[in-house]
């Protein structure tokens, strides 16, 4: 079973509130790092920096996205200097079973990121138990620090998510791909800010999505296995080429590369939801939710698939949190009123409408929804007029959401055979959401046709199955070397007492005992039982119930005597004493004859 975890965003130290860019930059690249582990469930990016700047109790922010441990740190820039610090904090506990600090040269930053994350991934193993470790978690992000903190800064601007942040990053990830001409990440931030501005429109429309395609193909001579690569590559496939086979081939390359990569596993749970394939669905959607369960994107697409499983009231109850949250979520605003539609209830629908800035729905998905609600109304006068408005504006190429509404209306109109022949005539102008609307609940009246299996074959191609993962590890020792390393360890332990040193690791008493890091960890969880915490702890209590009934030491306090016998912390002494014995040291000590 994994353990989940969350890192949350390292607070900023630096001066003048400078540097924001890189605590969220370090951040990220350890979330990511940590994420390869298969045995940790690590809370992704949204729902972590949903945290950000908020004072809540570690208690709280634990019971929400229900982890046992958390890594919270801090960031201090000043001039070339650069001064990280992080502590690990046990949940059920609420202690600090680690904590150290970093201070390095700036030019060094990528090897300090991946000295973080190994030393945290040890921590962590010796805390919890047994998963394997490599030898490097972060490779270096870009050929130059320079171009890296050009990337961090467009990053950062980029999760704003508005038209001016946005244009900024694009100057950012420019200055980063011309200081090298290599970084990946670079290209991929450009082509997602340039599909930003096409599907907001806030960019020239057909400019912005050219940019867009040749950014990430840019991307994509780089490196074509890269799962941001194929993930971009799959959106391009489905919005500008309506083509779904190619973007679900593209969505399962990017999965099977990184299998932790939500914004790929929400996509695949809404293409099996198209489909109509809704188990399938699920499992994707379950484990966006399961990394990323704050995440309004993901709250999206689990709003979705109630809907699109027949589950309004659920949906209805979605989409109302996230808008909300953000009364400008176009997504859910729209889908609230498909859902709306669907329950009875159009007359709300026009209200919403009616009442809603202009600014914020493009004109004609405002047409669009007004028509479809007057279908279910039955209001000929009014259906009359919005629907000869609407044809007219489905007559242009790229009107693709007034194609998308004349159809849902000819099928509420119960003009199925205007229906199937607008879809020919739209699908041949590649009107992408389409897709989206030829299995859309609300153009249930087509189902009974026999010409709607043929056009789902033909939209919806099976989706391929993604290859099975090993189930489980081989083990690491055989049964004859496990034993001999066991005794081996036994022996070491009781005769060398290396518990005694405080500064005890599991990779240092590895090397004592001539064994891979690796396989102790293996030997102590799946041979022995305890992880090396525990198995440490264990004998350093030992030797300290020696000590205390020693009459010769009874002029040195108990704190003193737990510092002999190895522990570094009072708090790490005292929690791990009370819940090994059931009271406290002093408790024990009184009771002693």
């Amino acid at each position: 079973m994994k353990v989940p975890i969350v890192i949350l965003p390292f607070k900023n130290l630096s001066p003048e509130g400078q540097q924001e860019y890189f605590a969220d930059g370090l951040t990220e690249e350890i979330i990511y790092a940590l994420g390869k582990i298969d045995e940790l469930k690590v809370i992704s990016r949204t729902s972590s920096f949903y945290f950000k700047d908020k004072n809540l109790p570690i208690s709280e922010i634990a019971a929400q996205l229900s982890v046992k441990v958390v890594l919270e740190g801090s960031v201090r820039i000043h001039k070339e200097e650069v001064r990280i610090s992080t502590q690990l904090i046990e949940v059920q506990d609420d202690v600090p079973f680690w904590s150290e600090s970093w201070d390095r040269k700036m030019d060094n930053i990528f090897e300090l990121q991946d000295e973080i994350s190994l030393l945290m991934a040890e921590r962590l193993r010796e805390h919890i138990g047994h998963f394997e470790i490599s030898d490097h978690l972060i490779d270096p992000p870009a050929e130059n620090i320079t171009a890296y903190e050009w990337y961090l800064k467009g990053k950062y601007h980029f999760k704003q998510w508005n038209p001016k942040d946005v244009k900024q990053s694009i100057s950012c990830y420019e200055k980063a791909v011309s200081l090298d001409p290599n970084h990946i990440e670079s290209y991929l931030g450009l082509g997602d800010s340039y599909s930003f501005l096409a599907t907001t429109q806030f960019g020239p429309r057909e400019e912005s999505w050219k940019k867009s395609v040749f950014y990430t193909q840019k991307a994509q001579q780089l490196d074509p296995n890269h799962p941001g690569v194929n993930y971009q590559m799959a959106q391009m496939a489905f919005f500008t080429n309506a083509n779904f086979g190619q973007a679900a081939s593209y969505a399962l390359k990017a999965i099977t590369s990184r299998p932790t990569f939500i914004e790929a596993q929400q996509f695949m749970a809404f293409l099996y939801i198209l489909r109509g394939e809704m188990e399938k669905a699920r499992k994707h959607l379950q484990l966006a939710l399961g990394t990323d369960p704050l995440n309004q994107e993901t709250r999206f697409y689990e709003g979705y698939f109630h809907y699109r499983n027949g589950d309004f009231y659920e949906a209805i109850d979605t989409f109302h949190g996230l808008m909300d949250a953000n009364p400008n979520n176009l997504p859910a605003f729209v889908t609230l009123c498909y859902v709306l539609m669907m329950n009875g209830e159009s007359n709300k629908v026009i209200e919403m409408i009616e009442s809603i800035g202009r600014d914020l729905l493009i004109p004609d998905e405002r047409l669009g929804l007004l028509t479809l609600a007057n279908t279910f109304n039955e209001d000929k006068e009014a259906i009359a007029s919005l629907l000869y408005e609407l044809e007219n504006q489905a007559q242009k190429d790229s009107s693709f959401q007034a194609h998308s509404y004349l159809f849902l209306a000819f099928t509420n109109l119960n003009r199925i055979d205007d229906a199937f022949d607008w879809l020919k005539e739209a699908m041949d102008k590649k009107s992408s959401i389409l897709l989206l609307t030829f299995s859309d609940p609300l153009a249930r009246n087509l189902r009974s046709d026999p010409r709607y299996l043929e056009w789902h074959k033909k939209i919806y191609p099976a989706i391929p199955t993604l290859s099975k993962m090993e189930s489980s590890k081989k083990a690491l020792l055989d049964e004859k070397t496990a034993d001999h390393y066991h005794k081996v360890l036994v022996e070491f332990v009781d005769e060398e007492m290396p518990f005694l040193n405080p500064q005890l690791t599991l990779r240092s008493l590895a090397d004592q005992v001539r064994i891979h890091a690796n396989q102790l960890s293996w030997l102590l969880n799946k041979k022995i039982g305890k992880n090396f915490n525990e198995y440490i702890n264990l004998h350093r209590l030992e030797h300290f119930k020696q000590l205390v009934k020693d009459p010769a030491n009874s002029h040195i306090s108990l704190l003193g005597l737990a510092y002999e016998s190895g522990f570094n912390s009072k708090t790490v002494f005292n929690t791990f004493f009370k819940k090994q014995e059931g009271m406290t040291p002093k408790q024990y000590h009184t009771s002693l004859p």
